[in-house]
């Protein structure tokens, strides 16, 4: 994210408190220089250059030998002219800066001027070659110190040594070992390396919905969506929550950023949550958890997303679709949590003050509705998803001249334009480091050997190989973003669970929603640091409230590999299975979020006692993964699963009945 842009996410905050947060963006996203005069041109107008051309990539396909290395090559100069080596040396362009721009601009011209020959030589690489792509791999680990910080490059360093000292490992990790000349080759001159899938989803996905992304901030859409969602709940008992959840879906699902969604609703919405009633830390974890949904919600998701649709060679459409039923569930999850925070909490309405009405607004701004629209649309006639979200950038911007205000005028235009490119930096950084990961673990075979260990250690055991697998997904998450977390998963983890007849998109989706929960998690967990900073709270108490908010939410993927109908929440057909069961398996879902909910909050219509609560927590067990109850148990076959389902309904509408016997006089009356 540009400094420009950044800036006009925190636009209205108080000085102390817009410095802070613009901190935890920058940890997100990278501390790029603030340039002005010529040097500010002139990154300006390479950003536009690398912008114009993968558009011009998205409309007139370019050969993939080409996108890639080109796509590297401008995250490596930008990167080096943008991001300084330190945060002292920022604000102007050091020599050093210009010098490993231009190696790098150099290292990407020797690979694309080799050809197919340099390609054919990847296995044995000439002298020239192994220097060349040894500098190249240093110079993409440093691109991503700049922009995401020392762990990456240190975990993408140590699979290099594990390749290198594989016979001196000891078993069951040891392998053949590969001399470093092999292993630049592997990962430098073939598409299986840093030039392999993550780079691919990056140029050819990742970097047109940052850019369609900056086009509808730029053109005020994200403020339009925050004041639809204000304007439609305003003024009703705890309508500052439900608008915080619906204006988290309307802005994060363009957005696909945790930190910008938090922070852009957190600056309107924390006034009216304090007036509310809202403490400072139960309102910076709700503005944490509703930005966190911007990683998950069609029609962009987060970066990883559009990686889950190349591992799985699917179309990005089957990736929005099975994403649908669990962004509703998620976001099911938070109402949950808000409305019963109502009653806890006391939560009042509060009143908007002069605001346009629902209708006028709509009828003045929603044209910024039909971009959206039209990326769904356009994939459902048939078009790829990168002529898709192309079509719909130009929408974007043909429909901001609707209005003057809206209108992306030359000016305008240019610094979304320049915006697009630069707020892709950190994420096609990180693809490349994380080439490196997957291309050790495709030529030493880690995954399948990890695989092995996993299900040895587990016994077996479905229920504890999905339990260590989002241990692990988890653990890896609070130490890399979300993109990494995920590629290193998937290639390690995944094939355990297939191993053991999980679906393969099941295995990648539940692997992708815990790589998201990692948002919310210290010590990396950014969203719960900015809402806090715009609070006032503890940054730790905020983050155990957005753990509290999302906790519900993040039980059910567990439902897409443990419940023999799970796969029904991505929209897959059960075995043998009918509509009436993915029906019923949403429905019975939605019921264990409920309960799970209460007994989070330990509240329903009045305080629930302990033993209240430990049944609803009993409850959402039995509804959302009841086979867990015969993996500690031994006595619960899968054709009990239904029969606990019921009882799980049963003992949750028990129980409500009870709490709304108990009710206070005051809520009775």
């Amino acid at each position: 994210m540009s400094g420009s842009e950044s800036g006009k996410i925190t636009e209205g905050l108080d000085e102390n408190i817009q410095r802070k947060v613009e901190e935890y963006i920058e940890q997100e996203e990278g501390a790029a220089n603030r340039l002005s005069g010529w040097t500010g041109y002139l990154i300006t107008g390479l950003a536009v250059v690398m912008t114009l051309f993968h558009l011009y990539a998205a409309y007139d396909i370019v050969p993939t030998q080409e996108l890639r290395p080109i796509h590297v090559g401008f995250v490596l100069l930008l990167t080096f002219l943008l991001f300084p080596i330190a945060s002292r040396f920022r604000d102007r362009i050091r020599w050093w800066d210009v010098l490993t721009a231009l190696i790098g601009i150099a290292t990407i011209w020797y690979l694309l001027d080799g050809g197919e020959d340099l390609t054919d030589r990847a296995t044995l690489p000439n002298q020239t070659d192994m220097m060349v792509g040894a500098v190249f791999i240093l110079l993409v680990l440093e691109a991503t110190r700049r922009t995401t910080g020392w762990i990456m490059p240190v975990v993408a360093c140590c699979f290099i040594l594990y390749a290198l000292f594989g016979p001196y490992l000891p078993s069951p990790w040891t392998h053949k070992g590969y001399e470093i000349d092999r292993l630049v080759g592997h990962l430098f001159m073939t598409l299986e390396g840093i030039f392999g899938t993550a780079v691919d989803v990056s140029s050819s996905l990742i970097i047109l919905f940052t850019i369609f992304g900056a086009i509808l901030q730029f053109s005020g859409a994200g403020k339009f969506f925050i004041d639809f969602s204000f304007s439609a709940l305003g003024g009703k008992t705890n309508s500052t929550g439900r608008a915080i959840v619906l204006s988290s879906f309307l802005l994060g699902g363009p957005s696909g950023s945790g930190v910008a969604t938090t922070v852009t609703i957190g600056s309107v919405a924390w006034p009216m949550m304090k007036r509310a009633g809202y403490l400072p830390a139960a309102a910076g974890g709700l503005l944490a958890a509703g930005g966190l949904g911007a990683i998950i919600s069609p029609p962009v998701l987060g970066a990883a997303a559009f990686l889950i649709a190349e591992f799985l060679k699917i179309s990005y459409l089957d990736v929005i679709r099975m994403a649908a039923i669990p962004t509703i569930l998620y976001y099911f999850s938070l109402l949950v949590m808000v409305e019963l925070d109502t009653g806890k909490y006391g939560i009042a309405g509060v009143p908007l003050g002069e605001r346009q009405s629902l209708w006028g607004l709509t009828k003045t701004y929603g044209y910024h509705f039909t971009s959206l629209i039209s990326i769904v649309v356009l994939m459902l006639l048939g078009f790829s998803p990168v002529l898709s979200v192309f079509w719909a950038t130009v929408l974007a911007v043909a429909v901001s001249y609707c209005r003057r205000d809206t209108a992306l005028v030359p000016r305008k235009l240019v610094e979304a334009l320049a915006a697009g490119s630069v707020g892709v930096l950190g994420t096609a950084a990180t693809c490349a480091a994380a080439g490196v990961i997957v291309g050790v673990v495709t030529l030493t075979g880690l995954g399948l050997k990890f695989s092995a260990i996993a299900i040895a250690y587990a016994g077996g055991s479905l229920v504890l190989t999905a339990v260590y697998t989002s241990l692990i997904v988890w653990i890896v998450g609070l130490a890399v973003p979300v993109t990494a977390s995920y590629i290193i998963c998937a290639v390690i983890a995944a094939p355990a669970l297939i191993q053991l007849g999980v679906p393969d998109y099941a295995a990648h989706m539940f692997i992708f929603y815990y790589a998201v929960l990692s948002e919310v998690s210290p010590p990396t967990a950014l969203s719960p640091f900015a809402a806090a900073a715009i609070t006032g709270a503890s940054p730790y108490t905020t983050t155990l409230q957005s753990w509290k908010y999302t906790l519900p939410a993040f039980l059910v993927p567990f439902v897409f590999v443990l419940d023999p109908l799970g796969t029904g929440l991505l929209l897959e057909m059960p075995k043998d299975g009918n509509w009436l069961q993915i029906l019923w398996i949403s429905i019975s879902t939605c019921i264990g979020i409920f309960a799970y909910g209460v007994a989070t909050q330990g509240y329903l219509l009045g305080f629930a006692k302990g033993v209240v609560r430990i049944g609803f927590c009993l409850a959402g067990t039995l509804l959302l993964f009841p086979s867990i109850l015969d993996a500690m148990f031994g006595f619960v076959g899968p054709q009990h699963i239904e029969q606990l389902k019921i009882a799980g309904i049963v003992l949750t509408f028990a129980l409500a009945g009870l709490q709304y016997m108990r009710r206070p006089a005051k809520a009775a009356a």
